[in-house]
């Protein structure tokens, strides 16, 4: 996760290719394509779940939390497709680099 969020925001400027080369990266030192899929989705649903205890916290009323955390979600969730297709990459090329 550490070599995918870093990468992503070292590479952020080139639109596909930085976050195809982060998941790469970090699907490579993942090992395993599982791995590397559990990588790409965890921060995401951890910066969600961050923004929903935040804003909770901060407003006194659950439903702006709720809104806060599946907008935190989504708005993560719209750079995981080349994110992911470069983790399964890596993870794939680890696999078989191990044979």
């Amino acid at each position: 996760m550490n070599w995918m969020g870093g990468l992503s925001l070292l590479l952020f400027w080139i639109p596909v290719i930085g976050p195809l080369v982060a998941g790469f990266v970090g699907g490579t030192k993942a090992g395993s394509i599982g791995r590397a899929v559990a990588a790409v989705f965890l921060p995401a649903l951890l910066t969600g779940l961050l923004a929903f205890a935040g804003v909770t916290y901060l407003t006194d009323w659950y439903v702006w939390g709720v809104l806060a955390g599946l907008g935190g979600v989504v708005f993560c969730l719209l750079n995981v497709v080349p994110l992911l297709g470069g983790a399964v990459l890596g993870g794939l090329a680890a696999h078989l680099g191990r044979r």
